[in-house]
């Protein structure tokens, strides 16, 4: 077991495709599924139980932008930047989510490991806009004042069930 990660089900799943090199990204996207993320220790093991040069397994990982090598949050925090979005001030949700979460340079996870911050070009709810999903829930007519309302609101949720 590494951050979470049972390697027994890493196994399975890779199983299930009969360890078939074509099935790569179905695999990928199954663990990635379950973990939120792929760690070095799962692409190594993909790699092996695949018969792949261990390259082979992070150049995909990193061609596709849906794979992540770094773990992620619980809560899983989209800030739609699409058009509609943009126009409606997502940015300064976008910002306002940052700051509050602290997070600096290129960190997208914050330090308590609860929130995980990303950008996506649309989630097509257009009317609805500014969008911000958490783990993909959608939150519609946002602003930055709600947005760190609605985070205040899942820390609190979690230190009453922690």
């Amino acid at each position: 077991m590494s951050n979470g990660i049972s390697m027994e089900r890493v196994e399975e799943i890779i199983d299930s495709y009969g360890c078939q090199l074509h099935h790569l990204i179905a695999i990928m996207q199954d663990i990635q599924a379950e973990y939120k993320y792929l760690s070095p220790a799962v692409l190594e093991r993909i790699a092996e139980k695949l018969g792949v040069g261990v390259a082979k397994v992070y150049s995909v990982a990193t061609f596709y932008e849906n794979f992540s090598l770094e773990a992620k949050g619980k809560y899983i925090i989209k800030v739609c930047d699409g058009t509609a979005c943009h126009v409606r001030k997502s940015q300064p949700i976008y910002n306002a989510i940052r700051e509050y979460l602290e997070l600096e340079g290129k960190q997208k996870t914050s330090a308590d490991g609860m929130f995980t911050l990303e950008t996506v070009a649309c989630l097509g709810a257009c009317g609805l806009a500014p969008v911000v999903t958490v783990n993909d829930q959608v939150h519609s007519k946002m602003s930055p004042e709600l947005a760190i309302d609605l985070l205040e609101e899942l820390r609190k949720e979690e230190a009453a069930n922690g």
